[in-house]
Order: C-alpha cells, then sequence, then structure tokens
C-alpha cells in the first residue's frame, strides 16, 4: 500500500514579501495545467468526460470557481514552503 510521505513544511512560515507570490503561481499552475490537458487533445465541457476529453476547467484562472483556485493555491504554497524547508532561500 503506498503512503505518501511528502517533506514535513509543517513548521515553515512564508515570509510575508513572499506570500504574495502563492497567487502568482497559483495562477501559472493553472495555466500550465490547462497548456498540457489542452495539448492532449482536452476540450472546455460543462462536465468532464474522459471519453469525450472534456472539462470543465478549461477556462482562464479568474473563472475558476473558489475550491478549484484553492487547490492550485495549496500546491503552491507547499512548493514554496518546501524550497525553504530545504533551505533554499526566496528573493525577487
Amino acid at each position: 500500500m503506498y503512503i505518501p510521505k511528502p517533506i514535513d513544511t509543517s513548521k515553515v512560515e512564508i515570509p510575508l514579501e513572499i506570500e504574495k507570490l502563492i497567487e502568482c503561481l497559483a495562477m501559472n499552475t493553472h495555466e500550465v495545467w490547462a497548456r498540457q490537458r489542452l495539448n492532449d487533445g482536452w476540450k472546455y465541457g460543462p462536465v468532464r468526460s474522459d471519453e469525450k476529453k472534456e472539462h470543465p476547467c478549461l477556462i482562464p484562472y479568474e473563472k475558476l470557481p473558489e475550491i478549484e483556485k484553492e487547490y492550485d493555491r495549496i500546491v503552491s504554497t507547499e512548493v514554496i514552503k518546501t524550497i525553504i524547508a530545504l533551505g533554499f532561500k526566496i528573493k525577487k
């Protein structure tokens, strides 16, 4: 049985000046995902259909439901926290 073991980031605090980066990364995460889906032949559809290769989230990030945006924010936050946990610094 597979048990995920990500790097522990529970004690990592993201500096205030870096928090602004989260939404930008979340938007970019969606854009990368959408580009790959489109390149793989997917298109927008009101309901996800693997058979038809249709997905309701093939829309601009701004129009996504908040729950979908939050998923991208969580991924982006964890990427930043992992970078910090590994001892790297993020500078503008």
